[in-house]
């Protein structure tokens, strides 16, 4: 059964920190939260907190210092690994690696970087793909596509579609459970502060 949502990405930063958050709501469903803070360093985004909500708020904290994401569900504790992402960071990291030298990610191209979840560190490989045609609500849009595919069996298949007009963020994001059940976000506006 096919819902509709409303979704809104939240991206602001100054040069020397950052600021996101994904809202997604859908009627009768109830609404998820995603948010991401940090700074931004040489090598692009350095998350400090990542958060979760549904119902309760679970979250990441990134201490840096110590080499370690402690994580507030109770979980053990992860390595931190050198240009480390959560999940939200992840997809604004790949557009502003793809916005400093989109000549380096050219199709078939493997970038592998540990991804923090509100629960757990994984280490999410990413495909780049080919450029495609997208047809959005402001109509259409060459994006690149990059994917990652689910490594375990209950893995999250994530497909990212950047495109070059909008500065190489997210035009698109298509996130499948491993039953089939996914969310597809697309670019209705793009409005800068």
């Amino acid at each position: 059964m096919r819902y509709g949502a409303d979704a809104e990405l939240l991206w602001l930063h100054d040069g020397v920190s950052y600021a996101a958050r994904l809202e997604v709501g859908a009627f009768l469903l109830g609404k998820r939260v995603q948010t991401s803070a940090g700074s931004v360093g040489e090598d692009g985004l350095e998350p400090k907190r990542f958060s979760d909500k549904t119902r309760s708020e679970v979250a990441a904290h990134f201490e840096r210092a110590k080499g370690v994401v402690v994580f507030s569900a109770n979980t053990p504790d992860a390595e931190l690994q050198s240009g480390a992402q959560d999940r939200l960071s992840v997809l604004l990291q790949l557009s502003a690696l793809l916005a400093g030298a989109p000549e380096r990610y050219f199709a078939g191209t493997q970038l592998v970087i540990q991804t923090i979840g509100p629960r757990e560190a994984e280490s999410w490989q990413f495909v780049v793909g080919n450029d495609e045609t997208l047809n959005l609500k402001e109509g259409a849009l060459t994006a690149r596509k990059l994917l990652r595919l689910p490594q375990r069996d209950f893995d999250l298949k994530v497909e990212v579609w950047l495109a070059q007009s909008i500065d190489w963020l997210p035009a698109q994001v298509r996130l499948t459970q491993a039953n089939g059940d996914f969310v597809q976000l697309a670019l209705e506006s793009v409005e800068k502060p």
